[in-house]
């Protein structure tokens, strides 16, 4: 069964699911961003659609949003990284022995990893894919490996219950599927284009078999970019958390199934998360508070892009240089060689991290536990031609 979800095809008088945006008058939200969710709302068996402070537009549908439907569930929705997601390690070095310069010149996480990858997968419960050639990469747009301090404790008793000491280094990674999570959503386009799928149909119990897989493999993929920083730099970790921003899942919270759609958006339902901002700013240790299902069970995930690629690197070639984007205002190193990257990543292309966390904390949603400083943040080894 078909149902087409491009937002070309849908009337404006459709009926609209709830649309809530959490964001206050002083954060800014893109228009374009705000019709997207809407014309979402308008999508068959849509119950809710909600807006993140981190909201802003993606390809057909937002970035930075969470929807609930009933009877269908929509792959366009979770977009091409399935599985994409945040890991926090906690590392056995003190902070004030971070080397990140000397780091910085010899850390290289590029091209398959040379250990047993079948292995890895199997330590970890997860099936092969055929795409661990990439297992243990980062990727490109906005992921990153990133060695970070603690900034500030702002709850100690949460803080310590995780493990966690301030004059140690800590390692953030931001990655996902890879190209399986790319080729699960190609494979429903081609049959499907952008529609949806009936949650009783075969195709939606073979999307969602192979959704889980993608989910599991990303998992597996941050704790071997992981493996491979802390091998880069001499120094031990063991993680703290790992979450999911881009998936499917299924509620029961109603008694008939219903299905949470996040699309650049945390959970709100699995323990503490870090949002985090540019590579120069800080990121937020925080702890979910509150009646989650106002906002369908999620949080922002990240500072939010500001602007587009293509006008952050007009804008940002315009004012700086290359060079001096690898470092930041905490004096932190970026290692990044494709140029155009390195523009498009820029700090002020994204939204004041900030402010997104300040709207949640107003909003009743979360409690901030600590915030964490950049110390030497990993993009890629690749140049551009």
């Amino acid at each position: 069964m078909r149902t087409d979800a491009s937002t070309e095809t849908l009337p404006s008088s459709a009926p609209r699911a709830p649309v809530r945006v959490i964001a206050s008058s002083q954060s800014w939200v893109e228009g374009e961003a705000v019709r997207q969710l809407e014309a979402m709302a308008r999508l068959p068996g849509m119950k809710l659609a909600v807006g993140l402070p981190d909201l802003h537009p993606g390809k057909g549908a937002p970035v930075g949003a969470a929807f609930t439907s009933e009877g269908f569930l929509y792959p366009y929705l979770v977009g091409s990284d399935i599985g994409c997601g945040m890991g926090l390690w906690n590392v056995d070095l003190l902070a004030r022995k971070a080397r990140p310069e000397r780091w910085a010149g010899k850390l290289d996480l590029e091209g398959p990893w040379t250990g047993d990858t079948e292995g890895f997968l199997q330590e970890h419960g997860v099936k092969s894919s055929g795409y661990e050639a990439a297992l243990g990469t980062v990727g490109g747009g906005n992921h990153f490996a990133e060695l970070q301090r603690v900034d500030a404790v702002h709850d100690s008793k949460v803080f310590s219950a995780l493990g966690l000491e301030a004059d140690r280094l800590l390692l953030l990674v931001h990655s996902g599927s890879r190209g399986l999570g790319e080729a699960i959503l190609r494979a429903h386009v081609d049959r499907h284009a952008a529609g949806g799928l009936a949650d009783d149909s075969p195709d939606a119990r073979t999307y969602l078999t192979r959704h889980d897989h993608a989910v599991e493999w990303g998992r597996a993929n941050r704790a071997l970019v992981a493996r491979r920083m802390l091998d880069g730099i001499g120094a031990m970790g063991q993680r703290v958390l790992d979450v999911c921003h881009n998936s499917v899942t299924p509620r029961r919270d109603t008694g008939r199934t219903q299905w949470l759609h996040r699309k650049g958006a945390a959970p709100s339902d699995e323990g503490p998360v870090v949002i985090p901002g540019s590579r120069g700013a800080l990121s937020y240790l925080v702890i979910p508070t509150g009646e989650s299902h106002t906002s369908a069970h999620s949080l922002a995930h990240g500072a939010g892009r500001k602007w587009t690629r293509t006008a952050a690197r007009e804008r940002m070639r315009e004012r700086f240089t290359a060079e001096s984007l690898t470092r930041t205002s905490f004096k932190s190193h970026v290692v990044c060689e494709n140029k155009d990257l390195l523009f498009e990543e820029a700090p002020p292309a994204y939204k004041p991290i900030d402010r997104v966390v300040t709207d949640l904390v107003e909003a009743g949603l979360v409690r901030v536990v600590a915030t964490l400083a950049p110390v030497l943040t990993y993009k890629t080894r690749a140049r551009s031609e």
